[in-house]
């Protein structure tokens, strides 16, 4: 990825991280030098911490809700968190968010219901819950809304230090 976005523009400053974010390493991250924070986490305690601390510091986050066992791309919408419906994972994070008091948080959900998945391999062998599925054309469409939005946004506002 950050690869291409050089090749698109050479003067991007793009910092790439392969990890897994979570408390054992939240704080290795300033994330106060982003202009803009793209969460796409699947692991609720690691989303609810990232998007926690960018509230903290006042850096936009836009966050993606539950793209598992969907099949319908165009059923993707982008709300304030507390005005979803639906998606279970926005359910969880509505409740999280506002223990902790965050009033608002920008996200992209699917109002599709989730199918339900066929008893899998994991649940017969003593698994908690089986992990949402998803196909190869659903996940891609919500990165590409993420994406249209955080242009927009930024180009709505003006520059830092301006």
């Amino acid at each position: 990825m950050r690869e291409r976005i050089l090749d698109i523009n050479p003067k991007c400053n793009v910092t790439a991280h392969e990890c897994f974010y979570g408390a054992d390493n939240a704080e290795e991250y300033d994330l106060s030098v982003y202009d803009y924070i793209v969460d796409a986490i699947d692991t609720v305690s690691s989303k609810l911490l990232l998007i926690e601390r960018a509230f903290g510091m006042n850096v936009p986050v836009i966050s993606c809700m539950g793209a598992g066992n969907k099949l319908d791309p165009t059923r993707f919408a982008v709300a304030d968190i507390y005005s979803t419906s639906v998606c279970p994972l926005a359910r969880v994070m509505r409740r999280e968010l506002k223990k902790r008091g965050i009033p608002a948080l920008k996200v992209v959900y699917s109002t599709e219901e989730a199918i339900q998945p066929l008893e899998t391999e994991e649940l017969k062998h003593g698994s908690r819950r089986a992990v949402p599925g998803s196909v190869s054309f659903v996940p891609p469409v919500a990165g590409f809304i993420l994406a249209s939005e955080v242009v927009k946004d930024l180009i709505a506002r003006p520059a830092r230090g301006e």
